[in-house]
């Protein structure tokens, strides 16, 4: 039984590969491969580029005086060392995003990685202080009547320790009194340990206010897709691509996530109506319960005192995702949109927004001209998504044709720096219509590999096809030559001429995507054509107080989808897992292939019971103890046949997370 909650959040952890190295960037003008064989822009990327500064007024200053108003002070020598002293946040690895873009990024990309570099402590009003740039989310401070309310620690207890401490150096000691989970993705919530008092009675004074569901949320998103989700975040994050201008950039949102120790903590109030008043160490606070948005459970809320709505992660400085190339479930456009139409209708008043996030704006006219621009972003998408549908454009033909209004596209904030309109224009019909675009010839394609072989034939064999893409490169037609390629190398994954011009034309298209994502996802699919898979899986142990919060019934959930249904077809069997520190009984039952539980009393006629405390159950599931320990350890007890118990956990496949993407 190996790792089933070991892949929990590791798409933000960077926990898997060798991610974060820093590179030598290639020297100006080279037209020779870098280093790690990532090849020069081509006079057509160039061109792209150069089209993108012609078109956008990348010198506009307002995103950069906003990004440093208010500034109190930084620490330029900032770096945060992990538990084992490795750097696990570094700016300074990031201080070749500086000048011109080169013309290997995306010279709109390049003005968002240089706004997203900028650190500190800054003030956004009187008693309302953020620190930004110490990790990919930002850590909002509230001064109260007796201290600090903080809103979003952060990703990991070391960020957020520092973030705190620098804040403290300028602000005073004041302990903190209550926190805000604004939402349940893990940036905004696992660094807690840092902020809470170590004193269990201090700490239990300390209110924590999150919306409703928070706490299943932030445990469970990741647990039965896990293996799957932290494979594509390496690609959607470029975990593993050295850090310069041919390689990883910015995510858009920020910097990539800090990876260090991560924690969650349960809250003692929760949001769950529009609008809910409370009032926290003195300061009033109206909520916006805002669910189904940017994550399943989210919430925004209002400072009436300081004319300041606070928009969560719903109204950042990007278009955001509607689907997450990570793999989630799709998020409802219309919804996100009328939460923001809500906020503009019940809090009127705003004079300043800030977000989980990028950088405030200020002054009533421009605020309520940043949230209208984001609300209908969101809202155009959809209904052009819909209305194009109902004459019969597919997925693929709508993201042609789906362009935003000049006055929302050359619009910053609703650039597509994180999510594209192309992505998530597909993301709509996914919502209302699936998978399936109803055209039969797509309703049971042929697999890649056997795909592939056909193609390749089909088209006349493998140097034919090599040599129709070698001349769509010489024109720039690089997506085209990405489809070529991508069959010659499913058809024959070691011709590694194939590969080397198919990673050519991703490094193409990773340098003009303007999404952060689109790049690394590109660039991560080149680096992989040339060096191969990653050969070291995640690692959870700095996660353990995180799945400590896990309930035990999800991994269970997750155990049924570990189960080989070949092999299990004819096995029927009856297990009973007996936890004797947390009082739960789950009954196992396999039958047909399928493994269900039920939390219920012990079933008497079962073949193993199994008494064992949550601790060690826990120990199994993360790989930090195996089969051996299983059955010779003193830490459980099994009544019934052990080997039996053994026959069961070798049904269960055992998922590294490590399978090859651009290859089959």
């Amino acid at each position: 039984m190996r790792a089933i909650g070991s892949t929990v959040l590791v798409l933000v952890l960077g926990l898997a590969g060798c991610g974060g190295e820093r590179a030598q960037p290639p020297a100006p003008g080279e037209d020779a491969p870098d280093a790690n064989g990532f090849s020069a822009p081509t006079s057509y990327t160039r061109a792209a580029q150069a089209e993108v500064a012609r078109a956008l007024a990348l010198d506009d200053p307002q995103d950069f005086e906003d990004a440093k108003r208010g500034l109190v002070a930084s620490d330029p020598n900032l770096v945060v060392t992990g538990p084992d002293g490795s750097a696990i946040w570094d700016p300074k690895s990031f201080e070749f995003v500086a000048g011109d873009a080169p013309p290997s990024v995306n010279p709109s990309l390049w003005r968002q990685a240089k706004l997203n570099g900028i650190h500190g402590l800054f003030q956004v009003a009187e008693g309302l202080y953020q620190v930004r740039g110490y990790d990919v989310a930002n850590m909002t401070l509230i001064r109260g009547k007796t201290g600090w309310i903080v809103v979003d620690p952060l990703t990991a207890k070391e960020t957020a320790a520092a973030a705190l401490a620098f804040a403290r150096t300028q602000l005073g000691n004041d302990p903190v009194t209550a926190v805000i989970f604004t939402h349940s993705h893990v940036d905004h919530f696992a660094g807690i340990e840092a902020v809470l008092p170590a004193d269990p009675e201090a700490r239990k004074a300390v209110r924590i206010v999150a919306p409703q569901e928070f706490l299943t949320e932030a445990t469970s998103e990741n647990v039965l897709a896990g293996v799957t989700m932290g494979r594509r975040a390496v690609y959607m994050f470029g975990l593993n691509l050295p850090r310069g201008p041919r390689g990883y950039v910015d995510t858009g949102l920020g910097k990539p996530p800090a990876r260090g120790t991560i924690d969650i903590a349960a809250p003692t109030e929760t949001i769950d109506h529009t609008p809910q008043a409370l009032e926290l160490d003195g300061v009033p606070f109206v909520f916006q319960y805002a669910p189904h948005s940017e994550a399943p459970a989210e919430l925004t809320f209002y400072l009436p005192q300081h004319k300041a709505w606070c928009a969560a992660e719903i109204a950042t400085h990007t278009l955001h995702n509607l689907y997450t190339l990570r793999g989630a479930k799709v998020r409802d456009a219309l919804l996100w949109a009328g939460y923001l139409d809500e906020a503009l209708r019940i809090f009127p008043d705003m004079e300043i927004v800030f977000a989980s996030h990028h950088w405030p704006v200020w002054d009533a006219a421009r605020v309520r001209a940043h949230v209208t621009g984001q609300r209908d972003t969101y809202r155009f998408i959809h209904d052009q998504t819909l209305r194009l549908a109902s004459e019969g454009a597919t997925p693929r033909e709508i993201a042609e044709q789906v362009a935003l209004p000049d006055a929302l596209a050359k619009t910053f904030a609703n650039r597509g720096y994180y999510g594209t309109v192309r992505h998530n224009s597909k993301a709509v019909y996914q919502f209302y219509f699936g998978w399936y675009d109803g055209n039969p010839a797509n309703l049971d394609p042929l697999p890649p590999v056997e795909l592939g072989q056909k193609y390749v034939v089909a088209l006349g064999g493998p140097a034919e096809v090599k040599r129709k893409a070698s001349e769509a490169y010489e024109r720039g037609e690089y997506r085209w030559v990405a489809t070529l390629l991508d069959h010659v190398v499913f058809a024959n994954p070691n011709d590694g001429e194939a590969k080397e011009l198919l990673a050519r034309a991703y490094d193409q298209l990773g340098y003009v995507a303007e999404s952060g994502p689109w790049r690394s996802v590109y660039l991560t699919g080149a680096y992989e054509l040339r060096h191969g898979a990653p050969t070291q899986g995640a690692g959870v142990a700095n996660a353990i107080g995180l799945l400590r919060a896990v309930p035990l019934d999800y991994f269970f959930t997750a155990m049924a989808t570990r189960v080989n249904g070949a092999e299990a077809a004819d096995k029927a069997m009856t297990l009973n897992f007996v936890f004797t520190d947390v009082g739960e009984t789950h009954v196992l039952e396999l039958a047909n292939g399928v493994l269900h539980h039920t939390k219920t009393d012990a079933d008497p006629k079962a073949e193993v019971t199994v008494k064992l405390t949550r601790d060690f159950f826990l120990r199994l599931t993360t790989g930090q103890a195996g089969l051996r320990d299983m059955i010779f350890s003193d830490d459980l007890n099994v009544e019934g046949s052990r080997l039996q118990l053994l026959s069961f956990f070798s049904l269960l496949d055992r998922p590294d997370g490590l399978f090859p993407v651009v290859t089959p």
